[in-house]
C-alpha cells in the first residue's frame, strides 16, 4: 500500500511521525511525506526542535487518489498549520469521499474537523479536542485506540505518543483489511 503521511512543514510531533512510519514501512507498505510546501520538515520533540525529514510530494501536485490511506501524525502546531490550508484539508477530505481510512493521532483529529468530516464518527484524541470535536457532530471517546465505521471510511484514531503501539497495530490491521 501507498501511504500518505500529511504535515505542515514546521510542527510536527517527531515520534507520531516516525514510528507509524517504521509500522508502515515493516509491513511492507510505502510511506510517503506529504506536506505543504518542498524541501523539509520541521519535527518537534512537544516544544522542542528535533529532526528534520525530506518532503517527498506537495499537496496541490500530488493527487489524494494516487494514495491507499492517510496517516496524520500530531503535534499541537502541526494540525493547526495544516487546518489553515485549503489544498491540505480538501486532501483529507477525498480520502473520506474515496472510502480510504484514514489513521489520526493527538491534536491530528482538528485537521478533520475542518474537513467537516467527524460529524456522526466516533474518536478520540488528545482531551482538549473533545469540544471541538462534538462542536463539528463528532461523538468524543478517551480510549487509547478507536476504529470507527460509521461513515464512508474506516477512521482510526489515538490520544497521545503514549498510545503509539496500540495506535499502529490498529492502522495497519485496518489498512491491509481495507482491501485497497
Amino acid at each position: 500500500m501507498r501511504i500518505a503521511f500529511l504535515t505542515a512543514p514546521e510542527g510536527v510531533e517527531q515520534i507520531e511521525l516516525t514510528e507509524p512510519w517504521k509500522a508502515a514501512k515493516d509491513a511492507g507498505h510505502e510511506p510517503v511525506l506529504v506536506s505543504t510546501r518542498p524541501g523539509r520538515v520541521q519535527a518537534f520533540n512537544h516544544l522542542d526542535k528535533a529532526d528534520t525529514f525530506a518532503v517527498d510530494d506537495v499537496v496541490g501536485e500530488v493527487p489524494a487518489e494516487s494514495f491507499d490511506a492517510l496517516v496524520l501524525p500530531g503535534g499541537v502546531a502541526n494540525p493547526d498549520f495544516l487546518r489553515m490550508d485549503e489544498k491540505a484539508v480538501s486532501f483529507v477530505r477525498e480520502f473520506f469521499e474515496r472510502g480510504r481510512p484514514v489513521a489520526a493521532i493527538c491534536h491530528a483529529p482538528w485537521t478533520l474537523v475542518e474537513a467537516g468530516v467527524v460529524r456522526g464518527r466516533v474518536l478520540t484524541s488528545w482531551p482538549s479536542l473533545r469540544t471541538d470535536i462534538r462542536n463539528a457532530g463528532g461523538e468524543w471517546v478517551d480510549e487509547q485506540v478507536r476504529v470507527c465505521d460509521h461513515g464512508p471510511n474506516k477512521l482510526i484514531t489515538s490520544r497521545k505518543p503514549d498510545d503509539l503501539k496500540a495506535f499502529c497495530e490498529a492502522f495497519l490491521d485496518v489498512f491491509q483489511t481495507a482491501g485497497v
